[in-house]
């Protein structure tokens, strides 16, 4: 809360907060006195005051993963997936704890808990996050020095390798299961990334106006890998892209990462599918353009691969199909 006093000719303002350093500045004027404390006010609520030495004791974990979520992450393009891991981070017990009691100890049996139920993937992708806001905290932010618990953390070795496509039925299965869903996306993004080898991001995040109807292409300006690219589309992508009455919105497919998430999940489950993850249908396409008879580098233009090393990664041939041109 801050406080202003007048001393002699000047305005003093002082500003407290429990776990920041007190501030405190004086103005001549009682309207720059009151600007200012508002302004420091506002950085207060959003934990971005630099902490004092003695308060160092009164820091929990989650008092840095709050300010990174809302400082840091709020700026990334990955913000809704960083929020979504930061918050349930939050509920766990090493999120109370304070900045001088937890130990990498501690993050190690998070650790082992988590991989009961998630892949080494998704951990690394989380302790990626944590370990960078103690970073954060400790190269930009006004804290006394500490230890980074994630620092000698070394990253699960993982298996990223799929051969995951859709077998002889689980397309019409899903298309079945979509009948009972209430989420009129799913099942037109679920056909378009078949269509085009969308990453996930990519797909949410077209905009009418990178439609090329008459030239029946589309223009990716952000993707996973930094560079921008256009793209040929098949008729049966601008059917569904035609087909989406969304003209009020300003994207094409207006739900967020996280809404398409949980449909795909129910989805899946009424299917009575198993094994089957959404970025599967990336593989299941960029299979479907080889067998077609693209080359390489024509894959690679549609996929957005730069490394055709990587580009190997989500090719799965069927045996059985290749026979057929044998």
């Amino acid at each position: 809360m801050a406080t202003i006093r007048k001393r002699g000719d000047r305005y003093q303002v002082q500003i407290r907060r429990s776990g920041l350093k007190p501030l405190a500045k004086s103005f001549l004027k009682h309207s720059d006195a009151l600007e200012w404390a508002r302004h420091m006010e506002v950085k207060a609520d959003r934990c971005d005051l630099p902490v004092s030495f003695t308060d160092i004791k009164n820091i929990k974990v989650k008092d840095i993963l709050i300010r990174y979520r809302d400082t840091v992450c709020i700026k990334k393009k990955s913000y809704e997936t960083e929020q979504y891991i930061i918050d349930a981070f939050l509920r766990t017990r090493i999120a109370n704890l304070g900045l001088i009691q937890v130990t990498p100890a501690d993050f190690y049996t998070y650790r082992e808990k988590r991989l009961r139920t998630v892949k080494p993937a998704t951990v690394n992708r989380e302790f990626g996050v944590y370990k960078h806001a103690f970073d954060t905290a400790l190269a930009e932010w006004d804290f006394p020095k500490f230890q980074n618990p994630l620092a000698n953390i070394k990253k699960l070795k993982m298996n990223n390798g799929r051969d995951r496509r859709l077998q002889e039925g689980e397309l019409e299965r899903i298309e079945q299961a979509a009948l009972k869903t209430k989420n009129p996306y799913i099942m037109p993004i679920v056909f378009f990334a078949i269509e085009t080898a969308m990453r996930r991001g990519e797909i949410l995040n077209i905009r009418h106006s990178d439609i090329d109807y008459t030239a029946r292409t589309l223009h990716i300006p952000f993707a996973k890998n930094g560079h921008s690219r256009t793209i040929p589309l098949t008729v049966r992508a601008i059917e569904i892209l035609e087909s989406m009455n969304t003209l009020e919105s300003n994207k094409v497919f207006p739900i967020t990462a996280n809404a398409l998430r949980l449909s795909w999940v129910r989805l899946i489950a009424r299917a009575e599918i198993k094994g089957l993850c959404f970025h599967d249908l990336r593989h299941e396409a960029v299979s479907r353009l080889f067998e077609r008879g693209l080359s390489i580098p024509e894959v690679a233009l549609i996929s957005g691969h730069r490394s055709f090393v990587m580009l190997n990664r989500y090719t799965h041939l069927r045996a059985e199909d290749i026979v057929k041109k044998l």
